[in-house]
């Protein structure tokens, strides 16, 4: 019953707005080449939903695969910098380098450097790149969050870095590296959309090809849709996500 309360609202609103959204359409006559109202979206859906369900499996793919391949690097580097202050100083400037270049700017290079037949690949390193910081400065931050008090217990005993690294800093940092690894889900969807629609081949086949197929044809309502699987697709890895966390938070040792 709580949990039927608690989406109770976001459901209600939705469904207002698709309502007001549908009377705008039929009131004001719009062209469904400019606006469709959601019945049309919903029939596009239907219509379409093989092809695009078939293209959404694609984005998934390469969006979980940049998800791991951003998981695997991030951590790894945080913790590798997290040992020397030095090594943090000298890596985070380039990391922030990374998250605020455009993922436009550099996706012809990537492209052009794993080459025209391996657009998937670079897709997933585009999608990886977007992803990357997020998961970087999260568990950094969470390295950093220790205790102090245990910090300076730890100086008294003589502590080994790799032992303080273990037995403290990596249970601290466990919360921001789930929020870090939530954080970067979505940025993983949007990164390989983006990296596709740049990308502009169509090797790749998933839902950022559909949707310039459908808006070259003015097939307004199958855009839509599109960005409905897309919106669901990101739903789907965020909840994913969050109940990886859930079941990490409620086995971790207290």
């Amino acid at each position: 019953m709580k949990r039927l309360l608690d989406i109770a609202p976001p459901v209600a609103l939705t469904l207002i707005l698709l309502l007001v959204w549908e009377a705008a359409c039929r009131l004001l006559h719009l062209p469904v080449y400019f606006l469709p109202p959601p019945s049309d979206v919903a029939v596009a859906l239907v219509q379409a939903g093989p092809r695009l369900a078939t293209s959404a499996l694609v984005t998934f793919r390469m969006a979980l695969t940049a998800l791991l391949v951003a998981g695997i690097i991030g951590t790894g580097l945080a913790l590798a910098v997290s040992l020397h202050r030095a090594a943090e100083r000298a890596v985070r400037p380039l990391a922030v380098v990374l998250q605020v270049t455009p993922i436009v700017a550099i996706a012809p290079l990537v492209l052009i450097w794993f080459g025209i037949d391996h657009a998937e690949r670079a897709v997933v390193a585009l999608a990886a790149a977007v992803a990357f910081f997020p998961i970087f400065s999260g568990v950094l931050t969470g390295l950093r969050s220790a205790d102090p008090d245990l910090e300076r217990l730890f100086d008294l005993y003589a502590a080994h870095p790799l032992q303080r690294l273990w037995r403290l800093r990596l249970p601290s940092a466990l919360p921001f590296a789930l929020e870090g690894l939530r954080v970067a889900a979505g940025q993983a969807v949007i990164g390989a959309v983006v990296a596709e629609f740049v990308s502009g081949s169509g090797a790749t086949q998933g839902l950022a090809w559909r949707l310039l197929e459908a808006g070259n044809r003015l097939r307004t309502a199958e855009m839509l849709a599109g960005l409905v699987c897309l919106a669901v697709l990101g739903l789907l890895l965020n909840a994913a996500v969050a109940g990886i966390a859930r079941i990490i938070t409620r086995t971790r040792p207290r």
